[in-house]
Protein backbone atom coordinates (compact mmCIF):
# COMPACT_ATOMS: atom_id res chain seq x y z
CA UNK A 1 0.00 0.00 0.00
CA UNK A 2 1.24 3.42 -1.01
CA UNK A 3 0.32 5.73 2.20
CA UNK A 4 -0.01 9.23 1.84
CA UNK A 5 -1.45 11.75 4.91
CA UNK A 6 -4.92 12.32 4.93
CA UNK A 7 -5.81 15.23 6.94
CA UNK A 8 -9.50 16.45 7.76
CA UNK A 9 -10.20 19.12 9.88
CA UNK A 10 -6.66 19.65 10.57
CA UNK A 11 -6.92 15.89 12.25
CA UNK A 12 -4.36 13.30 10.40
CA UNK A 13 -6.09 10.34 9.75
CA UNK A 14 -3.52 7.34 9.23
CA UNK A 15 0.01 7.11 9.79
CA UNK A 16 3.24 5.85 8.38
CA UNK A 17 4.81 2.74 9.89
CA UNK A 18 8.55 3.38 8.81
CA UNK A 19 8.25 6.94 9.44
CA UNK A 20 7.27 6.32 13.21
CA UNK A 21 9.85 4.18 13.14
CA UNK A 22 12.35 6.21 12.09
CA UNK A 23 10.97 9.56 14.89
CA UNK A 24 11.39 7.00 17.33
CA UNK A 25 14.78 5.92 16.89
CA UNK A 26 15.92 9.88 16.38
CA UNK A 27 14.40 10.24 20.06
CA UNK A 28 16.30 7.17 21.22
CA UNK A 29 19.72 8.48 19.46
CA UNK A 30 19.03 11.98 21.29
CA UNK A 31 18.92 9.94 24.76
CA UNK A 32 21.88 7.83 23.98
CA UNK A 33 23.66 10.66 23.35
CA UNK A 34 23.44 12.74 25.87
CA UNK A 35 24.40 10.04 28.47
CA UNK A 36 23.45 7.72 31.43
CA UNK A 37 20.89 8.74 34.20
CA UNK A 38 21.48 7.39 37.71
CA UNK A 39 18.38 7.18 40.15
CA UNK A 40 15.16 5.47 38.13
CA UNK A 41 14.17 2.02 38.20
CA UNK A 42 11.65 0.65 36.37
CA UNK A 43 8.80 2.33 34.55
CA UNK A 44 4.67 2.27 34.55
CA UNK A 45 3.77 4.62 31.55
CA UNK A 46 0.29 5.31 31.19
CA UNK A 47 -0.06 6.72 28.12
CA UNK A 48 3.03 5.85 26.54
CA UNK A 49 2.23 5.88 22.42
CA UNK A 50 2.45 9.38 21.38
CA UNK A 51 4.62 12.95 22.67
CA UNK A 52 5.24 13.12 26.43
CA UNK A 53 4.60 9.77 27.46
CA UNK A 54 6.49 8.11 24.59
CA UNK A 55 9.29 10.59 25.14
CA UNK A 56 9.30 9.96 29.10
CA UNK A 57 9.18 6.24 27.75
CA UNK A 58 12.46 6.65 25.81
CA UNK A 59 14.21 8.67 29.26
CA UNK A 60 13.86 5.78 31.61
CA UNK A 61 14.69 3.02 28.89
CA UNK A 62 17.35 4.37 27.22
CA UNK A 63 18.56 7.40 29.91
CA UNK A 64 18.28 4.92 32.95
CA UNK A 65 18.07 1.20 32.41
CA UNK A 66 14.45 0.95 33.40
CA UNK A 67 12.67 -2.05 32.35
CA UNK A 68 9.39 -0.08 31.38
CA UNK A 69 5.50 -1.29 30.34
CA UNK A 70 3.77 0.85 28.56
CA UNK A 71 -0.31 1.41 28.19
CA UNK A 72 -1.90 2.77 25.45
CA UNK A 73 -5.14 2.45 23.11
CA UNK A 74 -4.43 2.46 19.78
CA UNK A 75 -5.71 1.44 16.18
CA UNK A 76 -3.99 -1.52 15.02
CA UNK A 77 -2.75 -1.70 10.91
CA UNK A 78 -4.26 -4.52 9.27
CA UNK A 79 -3.33 -5.46 5.21
CA UNK A 80 -6.25 -2.86 3.89
CA UNK A 81 -5.98 0.31 6.54
CA UNK A 82 -2.87 1.88 8.14
CA UNK A 83 -3.08 2.33 12.13
CA UNK A 84 -2.54 4.71 14.17
CA UNK A 85 0.78 6.83 14.92
CA UNK A 86 0.80 5.50 18.22
CA UNK A 87 0.52 2.05 17.23
CA UNK A 88 2.91 2.21 14.88
CA UNK A 89 5.71 4.06 17.70
CA UNK A 90 4.70 1.70 20.14
CA UNK A 91 5.87 -1.20 18.03
CA UNK A 92 8.73 0.61 17.09
CA UNK A 93 9.89 1.13 20.63
CA UNK A 94 9.40 -1.94 21.23
CA UNK A 95 11.27 -3.46 18.57
CA UNK A 96 14.23 -1.14 19.45
CA UNK A 97 14.10 -1.99 23.01
CA UNK A 98 14.25 -5.63 22.70
CA UNK A 99 16.85 -5.47 20.33
CA UNK A 100 18.89 -3.56 22.58
CA UNK A 101 18.42 -5.98 25.65
CA UNK A 102 16.09 -3.83 27.36
CA UNK A 103 12.73 -5.39 29.79
CA UNK A 104 9.83 -3.73 27.47
CA UNK A 105 6.21 -4.78 27.41
CA UNK A 106 3.10 -3.26 25.97
CA UNK A 107 -0.66 -3.64 26.54
CA UNK A 108 -3.12 -2.10 24.42
CA UNK A 109 -6.35 -1.33 26.00
CA UNK A 110 -8.50 1.41 27.71
CA UNK A 111 -6.24 2.63 30.42
CA UNK A 112 -9.78 3.99 32.15
CA UNK A 113 -10.59 0.62 33.02
CA UNK A 114 -10.77 -2.38 35.89
CA UNK A 115 -9.66 -4.57 33.34
CA UNK A 116 -6.83 -3.28 32.01
CA UNK A 117 -5.64 -2.00 35.45
CA UNK A 118 -5.22 -5.55 36.47
CA UNK A 119 -3.21 -6.76 33.49
CA UNK A 120 -0.52 -4.19 34.40
CA UNK A 121 -0.84 -5.42 37.45
CA UNK A 122 -0.14 -9.31 36.49
CA UNK A 123 2.42 -7.64 33.75
CA UNK A 124 4.44 -5.85 36.45
CA UNK A 125 4.42 -8.27 38.79
CA UNK A 126 5.17 -11.34 36.78
CA UNK A 127 8.26 -8.79 34.40
CA UNK A 128 9.28 -6.65 36.45
CA UNK A 129 8.21 -7.08 40.04
CA UNK A 130 7.72 -3.66 41.38
CA UNK A 131 7.76 0.13 39.56
CA UNK A 132 9.90 3.22 40.82
CA UNK A 133 8.04 5.44 38.15
CA UNK A 134 4.61 5.87 37.35
CA UNK A 135 4.06 8.06 34.97
CA UNK A 136 -0.02 9.63 34.07
CA UNK A 137 0.07 10.97 30.50
CA UNK A 138 -3.42 10.50 29.25
CA UNK A 139 -5.51 12.26 26.58
CA UNK A 140 -8.15 11.34 25.84
CA UNK A 141 -11.85 12.77 24.54
CA UNK A 142 -13.69 10.21 26.88
CA UNK A 143 -13.62 8.14 29.35
CA UNK A 144 -16.02 5.01 30.60
CA UNK A 145 -16.32 5.32 34.17
CA UNK A 146 -15.54 1.46 35.80
CA UNK A 147 -18.03 2.27 38.58
CA UNK A 148 -20.90 4.09 37.06
CA UNK A 149 -20.39 2.09 33.62
CA UNK A 150 -21.43 6.28 32.75
CA UNK A 151 -19.71 6.89 29.32
CA UNK A 152 -18.18 10.95 29.80
CA UNK A 153 -17.14 13.13 26.93
CA UNK A 154 -15.18 16.05 27.44
CA UNK A 155 -15.40 19.40 25.63
CA UNK A 156 -12.87 22.80 24.85
CA UNK A 157 -14.92 25.27 25.80
CA UNK A 158 -15.08 28.72 27.91
CA UNK A 159 -16.12 29.48 30.71
CA UNK A 160 -19.02 32.02 31.06
CA UNK A 161 -18.92 34.28 27.77
CA UNK A 162 -17.78 33.54 24.43
CA UNK A 163 -14.56 33.18 23.27
CA UNK A 164 -13.07 34.60 20.62
CA UNK A 165 -9.23 35.47 18.83
CA UNK A 166 -7.09 34.59 15.53
CA UNK A 167 -6.57 31.29 14.68
CA UNK A 168 -4.83 29.24 11.87
CA UNK A 169 -5.17 26.87 9.34
CA UNK A 170 -1.61 25.43 9.45
CA UNK A 171 -2.71 23.51 6.05
CA UNK A 172 -3.03 26.63 4.15
CA UNK A 173 -1.73 29.20 6.08
CA UNK A 174 -5.25 30.67 6.11
CA UNK A 175 -5.27 33.22 9.41
CA UNK A 176 -9.29 33.80 10.47
CA UNK A 177 -11.37 34.53 13.39
CA UNK A 178 -12.78 32.13 15.33
CA UNK A 179 -15.91 31.99 17.56
CA UNK A 180 -15.95 29.03 20.68
CA UNK A 181 -19.52 29.12 22.77
CA UNK A 182 -19.37 28.95 26.38
CA UNK A 183 -20.08 25.82 28.62
CA UNK A 184 -24.01 25.97 29.03
CA UNK A 185 -23.88 23.64 31.43
CA UNK A 186 -21.96 22.53 34.99
CA UNK A 187 -22.85 18.62 33.29
CA UNK A 188 -19.80 20.12 30.45
CA UNK A 189 -17.19 20.48 32.86
CA UNK A 190 -18.17 18.14 35.44
CA UNK A 191 -17.52 15.83 32.33
CA UNK A 192 -14.28 17.53 31.31
CA UNK A 193 -12.87 16.71 34.68
CA UNK A 194 -13.89 13.48 35.05
CA UNK A 195 -11.93 12.55 31.69
CA UNK A 196 -8.73 14.85 31.93
CA UNK A 197 -8.71 15.12 35.81
CA UNK A 198 -6.91 13.07 38.44
CA UNK A 199 -9.83 10.83 39.37
CA UNK A 200 -7.98 7.97 36.87
CA UNK A 201 -4.65 8.82 38.10
CA UNK A 202 -5.60 8.18 41.31
CA UNK A 203 -7.32 4.96 40.56
CA UNK A 204 -3.89 3.94 39.32
CA UNK A 205 -2.07 4.41 42.10
CA UNK A 206 -4.44 2.97 44.50
CA UNK A 207 -4.73 -0.64 42.21
CA UNK A 208 -0.78 -0.29 42.36
CA UNK A 209 -0.63 0.32 45.87
CA UNK A 210 -3.01 -2.62 46.78
CA UNK A 211 -1.32 -4.74 44.56
CA UNK A 212 2.08 -3.91 46.73
CA UNK A 213 3.82 -3.27 43.34
CA UNK A 214 5.03 0.37 44.34
CA UNK A 215 8.57 0.68 44.95
CA UNK A 216 9.42 2.41 48.61
CA UNK A 217 10.85 5.50 47.13
CA UNK A 218 8.33 5.79 44.01
CA UNK A 219 7.90 8.60 42.42
CA UNK A 220 4.59 9.43 40.22
CA UNK A 221 4.00 12.19 37.99
CA UNK A 222 1.15 13.58 35.63
CA UNK A 223 2.11 16.20 32.71
CA UNK A 224 -0.19 20.11 32.88
CA UNK A 225 -0.40 23.05 31.06
CA UNK A 226 -0.70 27.06 31.71
CA UNK A 227 -0.17 29.03 28.69
CA UNK A 228 -0.40 32.73 27.96
CA UNK A 229 -3.28 35.05 28.85
CA UNK A 230 -4.77 35.30 25.28
CA UNK A 231 -5.55 31.48 24.90
CA UNK A 232 -6.40 31.35 29.18
CA UNK A 233 -9.98 31.67 28.30
CA UNK A 234 -10.21 28.75 25.91
CA UNK A 235 -7.63 26.52 27.62
CA UNK A 236 -6.13 27.41 31.54
CA UNK A 237 -9.70 29.57 32.36
CA UNK A 238 -11.87 27.02 30.43
CA UNK A 239 -13.27 23.75 30.80
CA UNK A 240 -9.61 22.04 30.28
CA UNK A 241 -8.45 24.55 33.27
CA UNK A 242 -10.55 23.28 35.73
CA UNK A 243 -9.44 19.23 34.80
CA UNK A 244 -5.96 20.41 35.16
CA UNK A 245 -6.73 21.68 38.50
CA UNK A 246 -8.19 18.61 39.72
CA UNK A 247 -5.52 17.06 38.20
CA UNK A 248 -2.74 19.58 40.30
CA UNK A 249 -5.21 19.33 43.49
CA UNK A 250 -4.92 15.24 43.07
CA UNK A 251 -0.82 15.58 43.02
CA UNK A 252 -1.12 17.02 46.73
CA UNK A 253 -2.83 14.84 48.00
CA UNK A 254 -0.95 11.86 46.34
CA UNK A 255 2.15 13.15 47.32
CA UNK A 256 1.33 13.62 50.98
CA UNK A 257 0.26 10.09 50.97
CA UNK A 258 3.17 8.73 49.15
CA UNK A 259 5.42 10.80 51.26
CA UNK A 260 4.75 8.12 54.40
CA UNK A 261 6.87 5.69 52.16
CA UNK A 262 9.57 8.43 51.00
CA UNK A 263 8.10 8.43 47.81
CA UNK A 264 6.37 12.09 46.17
CA UNK A 265 4.08 12.66 43.17
CA UNK A 266 4.61 15.21 41.52
CA UNK A 267 2.96 17.47 38.07
CA UNK A 268 5.11 19.01 35.29
CA UNK A 269 3.76 22.20 33.94
CA UNK A 270 5.23 21.26 30.04
CA UNK A 271 5.66 23.87 27.19
CA UNK A 272 3.18 24.21 24.09
CA UNK A 273 4.07 21.44 21.46
CA UNK A 274 2.38 20.32 18.17
CA UNK A 275 0.09 17.65 19.05
CA UNK A 276 -3.94 16.22 17.53
CA UNK A 277 -5.21 18.33 20.44
CA UNK A 278 -3.14 21.22 19.85
CA UNK A 279 -3.80 21.32 16.13
CA UNK A 280 -7.40 21.50 17.22
CA UNK A 281 -7.71 23.70 20.05
CA UNK A 282 -9.07 27.39 18.73
CA UNK A 283 -6.43 29.89 18.59
CA UNK A 284 -4.23 27.56 19.92
CA UNK A 285 -2.33 26.40 16.60
CA UNK A 286 -1.51 30.20 16.02
CA UNK A 287 -0.10 30.59 19.04
CA UNK A 288 2.45 27.95 18.85
CA UNK A 289 3.49 28.81 15.28
CA UNK A 290 4.41 32.07 16.57
CA UNK A 291 6.00 30.70 20.11
CA UNK A 292 8.01 28.30 17.85
CA UNK A 293 9.40 31.24 15.49
CA UNK A 294 9.84 33.54 18.48
CA UNK A 295 11.84 30.53 20.75
CA UNK A 296 14.19 29.09 17.48
CA UNK A 297 15.06 32.93 17.04
CA UNK A 298 16.08 33.57 20.89
CA UNK A 299 18.12 29.47 20.71
CA UNK A 300 15.51 28.82 23.29
CA UNK A 301 13.42 25.69 21.30
CA UNK A 302 12.46 21.97 22.49
CA UNK A 303 10.88 19.46 21.23
CA UNK A 304 9.23 16.61 23.39
CA UNK A 305 11.94 14.86 23.77
CA UNK A 306 14.09 17.88 24.44
CA UNK A 307 11.69 18.72 26.99
CA UNK A 308 11.73 15.06 29.03
CA UNK A 309 15.54 14.72 29.16
CA UNK A 310 15.55 18.10 31.00
CA UNK A 311 12.87 16.63 32.97
CA UNK A 312 14.90 13.37 34.05
CA UNK A 313 18.53 15.05 34.66
CA UNK A 314 17.48 18.07 35.22
CA UNK A 315 14.01 17.52 38.10
CA UNK A 316 13.50 14.36 38.64
CA UNK A 317 17.00 12.75 39.28
CA UNK A 318 19.56 15.18 39.74
CA UNK A 319 21.73 16.01 42.81
CA UNK A 320 19.45 18.41 43.87
CA UNK A 321 15.29 18.58 44.72
CA UNK A 322 13.39 19.91 42.06
CA UNK A 323 12.72 23.36 41.93
CA UNK A 324 9.11 23.90 42.41
CA UNK A 325 7.01 27.39 41.52
CA UNK A 326 4.70 28.44 44.55
CA UNK A 327 1.88 25.49 43.77
CA UNK A 328 4.50 22.54 43.90
CA UNK A 329 4.48 22.23 40.33
CA UNK A 330 7.61 21.54 38.17
CA UNK A 331 8.07 24.37 35.23
CA UNK A 332 9.31 22.72 32.20
CA UNK A 333 7.50 25.88 30.48
CA UNK A 334 10.04 28.18 32.13
CA UNK A 335 11.43 29.22 28.68
CA UNK A 336 8.43 29.77 27.44
CA UNK A 337 7.18 31.90 29.77
CA UNK A 338 10.48 34.24 29.70
CA UNK A 339 8.85 37.98 29.54
CA UNK A 340 10.93 38.71 26.78
CA UNK A 341 9.06 35.26 24.81
CA UNK A 342 6.14 36.21 26.00
CA UNK A 343 6.53 39.80 24.51
CA UNK A 344 7.51 39.29 21.58
CA UNK A 345 4.90 36.59 20.88
CA UNK A 346 1.87 38.98 21.93
CA UNK A 347 3.46 41.75 19.58
CA UNK A 348 3.15 39.51 16.79
CA UNK A 349 0.22 38.17 17.83
CA UNK A 350 -2.05 41.64 17.32
CA UNK A 351 -0.68 42.27 13.86
CA UNK A 352 -0.58 38.96 12.34
CA UNK A 353 -2.64 37.65 9.49
CA UNK A 354 -2.76 35.33 6.15
CA UNK A 355 -0.30 37.74 4.06
CA UNK A 356 2.15 37.59 6.94
CA UNK A 357 1.73 34.60 8.70
CA UNK A 358 4.77 32.64 6.71
CA UNK A 359 7.57 35.63 7.72
CA UNK A 360 6.07 36.12 11.63
CA UNK A 361 5.67 32.37 12.90
CA UNK A 362 7.06 28.80 12.30
CA UNK A 363 4.01 27.79 10.56
CA UNK A 364 5.92 25.59 8.20
CA UNK A 365 7.71 24.18 11.05
CA UNK A 366 4.25 23.52 12.57
CA UNK A 367 3.32 22.06 9.55
CA UNK A 368 6.46 20.23 9.14
CA UNK A 369 6.16 18.58 13.30
CA UNK A 370 2.61 17.55 12.67
CA UNK A 371 3.00 15.73 9.86
CA UNK A 372 6.39 13.95 11.17
CA UNK A 373 4.20 13.03 14.32
CA UNK A 374 2.29 11.06 12.05
CA UNK A 375 5.49 9.48 10.46
CA UNK A 376 5.19 12.06 7.39
CA UNK A 377 7.63 13.78 5.99
CA UNK A 378 10.92 12.42 6.94
CA UNK A 379 14.06 12.59 5.27
CA UNK A 380 15.44 9.17 3.70
CA UNK A 381 12.08 7.57 3.88
CA UNK A 382 10.84 6.66 0.00
CA UNK A 383 6.47 7.22 0.46
CA UNK A 384 6.13 5.93 -3.23
CA UNK A 385 7.44 3.07 -1.92
CA UNK A 386 4.32 -0.18 -1.08
CA UNK A 387 4.16 -0.83 2.53
CA UNK A 388 2.50 -3.25 4.42
CA UNK A 389 0.24 -1.32 7.05
CA UNK A 390 0.07 -4.44 9.51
Amino acid sequence: MIIEPKIFGNICLNAHPRGCGVQVQEQIDYVRARGRIEGAGNALIIGASNGYGLATRILAAYGCGAGTLGISFERPGSVSKPGSAGYYNDAAFLQAARRDGLAAESINGDAFSREIKQQAIARIRESLGSVDLVVYSIASPRRLDPQTGTLHSSVIKPLGRPFEAKTVNFLTGEVSQVRAEPAETEKEIDDTVKVMGGEDWLLWIDALEAAGLLAERCTTIAFSYIGPRFTAPIYRDGTIGRAKEHLERTAKDLNRRLAVRGGRALISVNKALVTRASAVIPAVPLYIALLYRVMKEKGLHEACIQQIDRLFRDHLYGDQPPPTDEEGRIRLDDREMLPEVQEEVAKRWRVVDSENVGSLSDIAGFRAEYLKYHGFGIEGIDYAEDVNPA
